[in-house]
């Protein structure tokens, strides 16, 4: 009887855990899908191409989304912790589980949207899915890692997802202000994407402060910006200055993510 209690009471923690991975697994396959398999449409392609890296001044290097690959591989690694039955009611797993779910709904809902390309629309659903990283990012740090396997796979696969949404926020704002014909509105390219680049670089230390210096928000949002620095340095859509801005906010990032590390292992001491 006991036995049959202690077994109901944990088929709903089991069954979250199942639509964890039933979730990994599905936002994988859109993304496969987003990236031209299957005889799916490239999102570079979509919406009259303005989503490829040389489509606006604030778009990264096509090699920058090679990280969706690390991350992608972190969210399978995350499902199948979580789902084990040694983690799988652990506090701080039934804590992050909704908002990771989310997240890939999110992630797959994008991918959709982008393909079809309502660029307003993925603008809205990749702010949303920014927003839901943050209390996922606020989740996992009311508590600490269990293990090195914990702190790779749950930690540094949404510390990157974060970083890299943050930065993909700007590149599709970018977009849908493209879209709209943002170029012939007069305003001098440089010193708008100069700006736009300060407040990411604001954003990323304040991820660093909050985040206790935790290396992955800031690794991502380092690679992003480095990328966009890269575009700008040659093509069609080459700006010097962009690029050093970008470059500079990347630094910056890099920079105050290692005070606030250095600074958290003070406090922790």
């Amino acid at each position: 009887m006991a036995l049959h209690q202690q077994s109901q009471s944990r088929s709903p923690e089991f069954a979250a855990a199942i639509v964890t991975l039933l979730a990994a697994i599905v936002t994988t396959v859109v993304a496969a899908f987003g990236a031209g398999a299957g005889g799916g449409t490239s999102v570079s392609d979509a919406a009259s191409g303005w989503y490829a890296a040389d489509a606006t001044p604030l778009a990264p290097a096509t090699t920058a989304f090679s990280i969706w690959s690390v991350i992608y591989v972190g969210l399978f690694g995350y499902a199948i912790l979580q789902l084990l039955s040694s983690r799988r009611g652990e506090p701080r797993q039934r804590a992050v589980r909704p908002w990771a779910i989310a997240s890939m709904v999110l992630n797959a809902l994008w991918l959709w949207v982008a393909q079809a390309g309502w660029i307003g629309a993925s603008l809205i659903v990749i702010v949303t899915l920014l927003a839901v990283l943050c209390v996922l990012f606020r989740k996992l740090r009311g508590s600490g890692p269990r293990d090195t396997w914990e702190t790779v796979l749950v930690d540094g696969t949404f510390g990157l997802y974060l970083g890299w949404v943050a930065v993909a926020v700007v590149a599709n704002t970018a977009s849908w202000l493209g879209s709209l014909g943002a170029g012939d509105w007069g305003w001098p390219v440089a010193v708008a994407a100069s700006v736009i680049l300060l407040v990411v670089a604001a954003v990323g230390v304040a991820l660093a402060v909050v985040g206790g210096g935790r290396l992955a928000p800031g690794a991502a949002m380092a690679w992003g910006l480095s990328w966009i620095a890269v575009g700008r340095l040659d093509g069609a859509d080459a700006n010097t200055a962009v690029a050093v801005a970008a470059g500079v906010a990347a630094a910056v990032i890099v920079i105050g993510t290692a005070v606030a590390r250095m600074r958290h292992r003070r406090v922790a001491a």
